[in-house]
C-alpha cells in the first residue's frame, strides 16, 4: 500500500507508475474519494466540537437552574446530523481503503521501462550450457525411463497440474529441498520457519495478493480461507500486526512449503510436464529490514538463490525485470532462469522482490526509531529455489547416454541410500 499522503502530494508519480505497470487502477476516483472523505471529516470534527462545547453550556444552564431546552433541542439536531455525517464517512472510508489497495507499489528509478517481458534486461550468466554427444532426452522421458513422475495418476487424484513423485523421484524432490533448506540455514543465516498453508483473507491482502489475486487462489468459502500460493504470505505475516523492538532487524526467515496456484489465464502455456503446476514445492527466503539497507539486501538475497544453482553445477542467467513485467507489489525484482537442454529453453526457478514499504504498510509491521516513534520497514523475498522447474533443469542438465542420471555431489548426502544410484 502507498501512503495516502504520498498520492496526494504526487499524483502524476503514482499515475505514471500505474501506467508502466499495465495495472488499471483508477487514481481519480481515489482522490476524489479521498477528498470526500477529508470534507465529511471535517464536518464531522466541527460538529463534535460544537456538541462539546453547548453541551457544557447545557450543563453549566442546568446547574445554575437556567432554561436549557432550547439549547437541548438544538443540540438533538446536531447529534442527528453527526450521526448521519458518521455513517458517510463509514462508507468512504470503505471505498478509499478499496481504492488504495488497487494501487500498485511504485517501480524503483532502476527498474527499465517496458510493457511485457522483452523488454527484461540480461544482466549476468553463469555456466556453461551442457553439451551431449547424444540426442539429449526431455524430462518426461528421463522420469519415463527410471521411474521418477506418474503424472496420469496424478491427474486422477487431483487433475492436470498436480504430480506424483514416485520412488527416486519423490527422494530426489526432498534431497532438493532439504538441500536448499540446510544451505539457506547453516550458509547464509536464515532461521527456518514451518507455517500454516491455509491463511484468512487478512493475511493474503497483507501481501499484496488480494485483492487484485483473487481468481488465480484456492479458496475455502466455508471458512473464508486461502490455499497459499507461495510461504511469502504467512512468513511476511508473521509480524503483522505488530511494532519490533529497535535491536530486531534485520530478520532471516526461510521456509519450506507447498504452493497453490489456480494460475488463471494461463492455459495452454508451458505446460508439458512439470513447467507449469497447480501445487508444487518451493523454499522461499524472506526478509525485514531497515529501509535504507533494504537494496543492499535484495543484491544478497539474489547471491543467495544463484548459490543453489551453482553448488548443483547448473547453467543459468539474471535478468532485471522491466516495469511491466514486475508483480503488483514488487519496487524491484531479479528473476533467475535455470537452461534446460532437454527442453531446449530457459526457465524461471526464483524471483527476488524488494517491496520497500508497500507490504508493511498494507500488513501494519512497524519498528521504532530512537525518539520512539513508529515506522514501517522494508520487506524482500526470493525463492530459494521452486523445485519443479529446478527439477527438470536437474535432470536435462545432469543425463547420460543411456538415459540414466548422475546425481551432482551437492545432493549426495541428502539422499537415502541407493536412491542416488540412477541406471
Amino acid at each position: 500500500m502507498i501512503d495516502l499522503k504520498f498520492i496526494r502530494a504526487n499524483p502524476e508519480i503514482v499515475r505514471q507508475a500505474i501506467k508502466n505497470k499495465n495495472e488499471k487502477a483508477d487514481l481519480d476516483a481515489l482522490l476524489e474519494t479521498d477528498e470526500t472523505r477529508r470534507r465529511q471529516q471535517h464536518d464531522f470534527d466541527t460538529l463534535k466540537a460544537e456538541q462539546n462545547q453547548v453541551s457544557q453550556q447545557i450543563a453549566k444552564a442546568k446547574k445554575s437552574g437556567a432554561d436549557a431546552s432550547e439549547m437541548l433541542a438544538e443540540m438533538g439536531s446536531v447529534a442527528e446530523r453527526i450521526k448521519e455525517i458518521n455513517a458517510q464517512l463509514v462508507k468512504t472510508n470503505s471505498r478509499l481503503e478499496e481504492l488504495q489497495l488497487s494501487i500498485p507499489n511504485i517501480p524503483h528509478p532502476s527498474v527499465p521501462i517496458g510493457f511485457d517481458e522483452s523488454a527484461n534486461r540480461v544482466i549476468r550468466e553463469w555456466g556453461e550450457k551442457p553439451s551431449f554427444p547424444f540426442a539429449a532426452l526431455d524430462h518426461l522421458e528421463l522420469a519415463e525411463k527410471n521411474g521418477l513422475l506418474d503424472l496420469p495418476r496424478g491427474a486422477k487424484l487431483s487433475g492436470s497440474g498436480f504430480p506424483v513423485y514416485t520412488g527416486r523421484g519423490a527422494a530426489l524432490e526432498r534431497a532438493l529441498i532439504n538441500f536448499m533448506l540446510d544451505k539457506h540455514i547453516q550458509d547464509h543465516g536464515y532461521t527456518e520457519m514451518a507455517v500454516p498453508v491455509l491463511v484468512n483473507r487478512k493475511t493474503m491482502t497483507g501481501t499484496g495478493q488480494l485483492p487484485k489475486l483473487a481468481e488465480d487462489m484456492y479458496h475455502v468459502e466455508q471458512d473464508d480461507f486461502f490455499l497459499i500460493p507461495t510461504a511469502e504470505v504467512p512468513v511476511t505475516n508473521l509480524h503483522a500486526d505488530e511494532i519490533l523492538r529497535h535491536d530486531q532487524l534485520p530478520l532471516k526467515y526461510v521456509a519450506y512449503t507447498p504452493c497453490f496456484r489456480r494460475e488463471a489465464g494461463s492455459y495452454g502455456r508451458d505446460t508439458r510436464g512439470l513447467q507449469r503446476l497447480h501445487q508444487f514445492n518451493k523454499v522461499e527466503m524472506v526478509r525485514f529490514v531497515e529501509p535504507d539497507t533494504s537494496y543492499d539486501a535484495l543484491e544478497e538475497m539474489l547471491a543467495e538463490a544463484e548459490a543453489i544453482l551453482r553448488s548443483l553445477g547448473l547453467h543459468y542467467r539474471v535478468l532485471e525485470l522491466c516495469s511491466g513485467d514486475l508483480s503488483f507489489a514488487s519496487a524491484k525484482t531479479y528473476d533467475i532462469e535455470v537452461w534446460a537442454p532437454g527442453t531446449g529453453k530457459y526457465l524461471e526457478v526464483s524471483s527476488v522482490s524488494n517491496f520497500e514499504d508497500f507490504q508493511a504498510r498494507r500488513a501494519s509491521i512497524r519498528k521504532k526509531d530512537s525518539q520512539g516513534k513508529p515506522y514501517f520497514i522494508h520487506t524482500l523475498n526470493g525463492s530459494g529455489l521452486a523445485t519443479p522447474r529446478l527439477f527438470i533443469a536437474l535432470l536435462e542438465s545432469c543425463q547420460n547416454e543411456d538415459g540414466g542420471f548422475t546425481i551432482p555431489a551437492a545432493l549426495e548426502n541428502h539422499m537415502p541410500p541407493l536412491a542416488h544410484k540412477f541406471t
